[in-house]
């Protein structure tokens, strides 16, 4: 299974908050950023960190997909 942050970017695009604002807000490491832009897996601290900022779940920001790999 992977990590789809999908959501997590059309609720930014929503709320006109743009992805570079959301790492500085939250002082998030471009490192951090690069790995989600890239559907790697984060820390629990920083998706909770996010929904904090957001004020939602994390089922809200990510989810977990199934790969070819998984059957």
């Amino acid at each position: 299974m992977i990590v789809s942050y999908k959501k997590l970017w059309v609720m930014l695009i929503e709320r006109d908050i743009t992805k570079a604002q959301m790492r500085k807000d939250l002082g998030f490491s471009t490192g951090t950023m690069s790995k989600m832009n890239k559907g790697e897996e984060v820390s629990m601290s920083v998706l909770l960190k996010i929904c904090k900022y957001l004020d939602c779940d994390i089922g809200d920001i990510c989810s977990a997909v199934r790969t070819d790999d998984d059957k």
